[in-house]
């Protein structure tokens, strides 16, 4: 009985990898600090958001692809605004510590600082 428990476990952890970003499943990520890079899309009332949680880069390719939270077939989530993205990452265990924005011209990039909540 303990085996068949196992297993099923086992199967249902390793199809619960639904989301992940640069190829790192959301929930083996172990860092600290995070920060959520928001910008507004053209001609949208979405918002581009991109996660960096120390992860390594690509010298060449999609620095954008890198950074966003992609679903299990390899697609960019897309959320409505920063407060969506925020409300996410709280429910993957990260509190709000700060958010600052930085705009040049029209354009505004919204930074959102969040730690992992230990609590």
């Amino acid at each position: 009985m303990k085996n068949l428990i196992y297993i099923i476990t086992f199967l249902f952890s390793f199809s619960s990898f639904s989301q992940s970003i640069n190829g790192v499943p959301f929930s083996e990520i172990d860092s600290p600090f995070i920060e959520i890079v928001g910008t507004a899309k053209l001609l949208s009332s979405k918002i581009t958001i991109m996660i960096d949680f120390g992860q390594s880069t690509k010298l060449f390719g999609n620095n954008k692809k890198q950074f966003s939270i992609l679903d299990k077939d390899n697609k960019k989530v897309v959320f409505n605004s920063m407060i969506d993205a925020l409300n996410f990452m709280t429910t993957n265990g990260y509190k709000f510590e700060q958010a600052y924005v930085v705009t040049v011209g029209n354009s505004s990039t919204y930074h959102y600082l969040m730690s992992k909540d230990n609590t």
